[in-house]
């Protein structure tokens, strides 16, 4: 697909008639009781499919059946979407649609901290053992491969530490041994990279990111690929897993802007990761698109463009000249998440989060969100924080 073709599907797509009514966006239908006319019709309804069907609030409206289906045709030959109440409930429902007691999970080492958590966590508790994979290791991969093993969890890039996968080649692995495939895709979105097309089994997004856009919503998504939807529906429905028709639309209403804020977030974002790269305070970026960083190469060969989270080392320091460049931006909020339309910097320790690969730094390391503003001005405000840091470090 072209961008252009991209741009034009995130407008049209979910707009059904029958949803939308003759109105550019699908009203926001709230409903917990459906009524019907007789019994039969009820029994009717309750004994077939249910997809697209009112039924009962739990199972959706127009409302959530529009962001999904938009979401799912961005995913060239996925067989459907579903929607969840948050990114970490999205890969929860995946993780569980697929494992069973006495499985094994293959978990990259450069996963989002709650998966892991949850890796450490329920599935540990339900006899479920997690065993954690360097980021390059492609094709390599096999050799962890075991008769247990059920499900290969990528992350690509990681975002804290932005290595990038070899998707292809892990899935090819995964195919040969019949091993379901899932990725957290929140980082480019199925706009930057379509990772079903790909062949991997479930695309998962933390919504509450790009595609709302705007810091107010907490949703994610999870699109099955051919063969794969029956189970993480099931899965989805035994959980009560549902999201409010307000949120849905709330994340319609960012999906249609969302190809044009990747642009502006990408071209920022690399603008100033390159600036960073010129500073004697700053050790390392670490930006996908740059050569410099860990599975460039695989960046250039599978993705459409980049996005606007990266990380960068500083030149020693400890915490304490870490907190003066962030605590003092005029520009960048200190916070959690991403994706807004608002800049962030972030304090992250990745060695905190590794199992199987050791992580080294020259210094501190500061995660940023490059958001909507002018990157002059972020610049400028970054070179200010870059000056206070080097006083702190003496």
């Amino acid at each position: 697909m072209s961008d252009e073709k991209d741009a034009t599907r995130i407008v049209s797509a979910g707009r059904r008639p029958e949803w939308t009514q003759g109105i550019v966006n699908p009203p926001v239908w709230r409903a917990s009781t459906i009524l019907y006319d007789l019994v039969a019709e009820l029994r009717a309804r309750g004994a077939g499919d249910t997809h697209h069907k009112l039924f009962y609030g739990r199972r959706g409206t127009p409302t959530q059946w529009s962001l999904a289906e938009a979401l799912n045709e961005l995913e060239p030959g996925a067989e459907g979407t579903l929607l969840y109440p948050s990114g970490v409930a999205a890969v929860t429902t995946a993780l569980l649609a697929v494992l069973e007691p006495g499985d094994e999970l293959l978990l990259v080492d450069s996963a989002y901290d709650p998966t892991r958590n949850f890796a450490n966590g329920l599935l540990k508790r339900m006899g479920i053992t997690t065993r954690y994979y360097d980021p390059l290791i492609g094709a390599g991969i096999a050799e962890l491969c075991s008769e247990r093993t059920r499900a290969i969890f990528l992350e690509s890039p990681g975002s804290l530490t932005f290595e990038v996968q070899d998707i292809p080649a892990i899935v090819a692995v995964a195919k040969q041994r019949g091993i379901t495939t899932m990725i957290d895709n929140t980082w480019a979105t199925p706009l930057l990279l379509p990772t079903i097309a790909l062949g991997v089994d479930y695309s998962i997004l933390a919504c509450t990111k790009y595609i709302v856009g705007h810091s107010d919503v907490m949703l994610g998504s999870v699109t099955a690929g051919p063969g794969q939807y029956g189970r993480l529906r099931s899965m989805t429905y035994q959980l009560g897993q549902h999201t409010s028709p307000d949120d849905a639309w709330l994340g319609a209403r960012g999906l249609r802007t969302m190809a044009v804020r990747l642009r502006q977030h990408g071209a920022a974002a690399l603008q100033i990761a390159r600036w960073l790269e010129t500073r004697p305070e700053v050790a390392r970026v670490l930006h996908p698109a740059l050569p410099g960083c860990p599975g460039h190469a695989l960046f250039v060969r599978d993705f459409k463009g980049a996005s606007g989270l990266f990380s960068f080392v500083l030149n020693g320091g400890d915490e304490a000249a870490r907190a003066a460049l962030i605590d003092g931006l005029a520009h960048f909020g200190i916070g959690f998440s991403w994706g807004g339309y608002e800049s962030l910097a972030l304090p992250i320790d990745p060695q905190r989060h590794r199992s199987a690969t050791r992580w080294e730094a020259e210094g501190p390391v500061v995660r940023l969100q490059i958001g909507l503003e002018d990157p002059d001005d972020l610049i400028a405000d970054l070179a200010a924080g870059l000056d206070r840091f080097a006083a702190a470090r003496g």
